[in-house]
Order: C-alpha cells, then structure tokens, then sequence
C-alpha cells in the first residue's frame, strides 16, 4: 500500500487527467448527465420497496425505502468501482503500448473516480433523511473510514481482474452477472440483523449455524453495508464483529492482488 501511495503521489497530474477525462467521457452525451449516477439506486430502491410489500420483510424501526438505498450506495459504488477497475487496462491500452508509467495507476484512477457519484448519491440520501425526519450522529464520521474500506475491496478484485482480463477478455463480460449474484448474498434486499437472527439466535442450521455466518460474513459487503446503515440511520457505531471476517480476507488478498497484477504487468503491452 505504501508503493501505490507513492505512486499516486509521483503521478498525481496523471491520475487528475485520468480522472477528468473518465467523468468527461462518461457524461458527455448522455442528456441527464451526471444525473445517471443516482437513478439506478433510485429505481432498485422503488423496485426492491414493490418487492417488499409481496414478501414482507421486517426492517425494524427504519424505513424500509431509506434502509435500501443506504445499503445500495455502497454496493453501486463498489459494483460500478470494481467493473471499471478490472476493463480499466483494456481500455487504456493506446497508453499502454505508448509511455510507461505504474499500470496500476488505470485500476486506481477508475476505482476512485466512482467516489464522485458516490458524492452525488450521499445528497438523495440527506434528502430521504429529511423527508423521514431522520438526524444523523456523530457516528456518521465512520463513514469515510467505512468508504475507504469499501475502495480496498474494490480495488483487491480490480487489480487482479485487471490483468487477467489483459489475456482473457471473458472476465469482463463475467464480472456483471458475478457481482449481480453476489448482491443477494449481500444484506442489500433484506438487512443483516435478519440472517444474524436466523443463524446466530435461532440456530437455524443447527450445529453449523456459527460457521455459516461467519462464512456469510466474509463477504466483505455484508459488514459494509450493515456499518454504513449503522453509522448514518440507526445512530449506531460499525458492528466490527461483522466487519472483521471481510476485513482479515481482505487484508490477505490485497498485497496477493497487487503483486499479481506487477508480476503480469510486464507483458501488458505485447498481449493487449
């Protein structure tokens, strides 16, 4: 991490160019612009609320329309982060078989760039806090740390789908079915506390229910989101048991990821 930050910093006009021209790009002919950033959670949150009212799923004491949008901003944001990180390479690749700089510059720039329509995101959801005459607390500061933790897991799936989508252009083409799977093993339809009743309380799966939930938990979303909903709704500090299983594998596979992707690095540009 202390390499990539040094990176960063030594290529700092780059990245800004890089940033610029991929929010430039983005938004340039689309008529609503930089609008598209909140209408995709906006319409899941509608969708999912429909979908609601059918299956009955307890929310507690909070809304259920706000309680979905907050747990969809974290997950659009490390979705969309993670999906342009892993095509960031490929589609830079006039750079690439021009100057040389860190590779890994493409991967970073297009994970943080989404940080803008996270920005964008965090005003409907202020929006909704108001309308449900909701107060933030102080535990809303956990929320750039939380934030920070979300752009690491992005970035441990980006690097290393980044070079192996260098040779193998399937893993861009896979990755959004992937991700769509993995939203519903992810607390965004239904919150977390209702699997932690199941498994943890009830016992719903007998002898193995503890390590079903810690395996459940390992998905690194799983503490995300519920923390993020924590933080901001419930006036909650982050639930770090549910947090640490994510976090240790995470830990893990970043320095594996980023070692991966400088070891392909050096054939980026005779094969892309």
């Amino acid at each position: 991490m202390i390499r990539i930050a040094k990176n960063l910093y030594a290529y700092r006009e780059l990245v800004a160019e890089l940033t610029r021209k991929d929010i430039t790009v983005r938004y340039k002919q689309a008529y609503l612009g930089i609008a598209w950033a909140v209408l995709r959670p906006l319409a899941l949150m509608l969708i999912f609320t429909l979908v609601k009212s059918f299956v009955g799923i307890d929310s507690g004491t909070i809304p259920y329309p706000i309680l979905t949008f907050a747990a969809l901003m974290p997950w659009v944001f490390f979705q969309d982060a993670t999906t342009e990180g892993i095509e960031s390479v490929v589609k830079n690749s006039s750079l690439v078989r021009k100057i040389y700089f860190p590779r890994e510059i493409f991967p970073l720039t297009a994970v943080t760039t989404k940080l803008v329509e996270f920005g964008i995101s965090s005003f409907i959801l202020a929006a909704l806090m108001v309308w449900y005459q909701m107060a933030p607390t102080v535990h809303i500061l956990w929320v750039p740390l939380i934030i920070l933790y979300t752009l690491l897991v992005s970035l441990t799936i980006a690097l290393m789908g980044a070079a192996v989508n260098v040779s193998y252009r399937d893993v861009g083409a896979a990755l959004p079915i992937l991700l769509s799977l993995l939203m519903y093993a992810s607390p965004v339809i239904y919150p977390l506390q209702l699997v932690k009743d199941k498994l943890v309380i009830q016992q719903a799966a007998g002898e193995w229910s503890d390590l079903l939930y810690t395996i459940y938990t390992l998905n690194p979303l799983a503490g995300i989101i519920d923390s993020f909903q924590n933080v901001v709704l419930r006036g909650l500090p982050p639930d770090f048991t549910s947090m640490l299983p994510g976090m240790v594998l995470t830990a893990i596979l970043l320095p594996l990821s980023y070692r991966f992707f400088k070891w392909e690095e050096a054939y980026f540009a005779d094969v892309i």
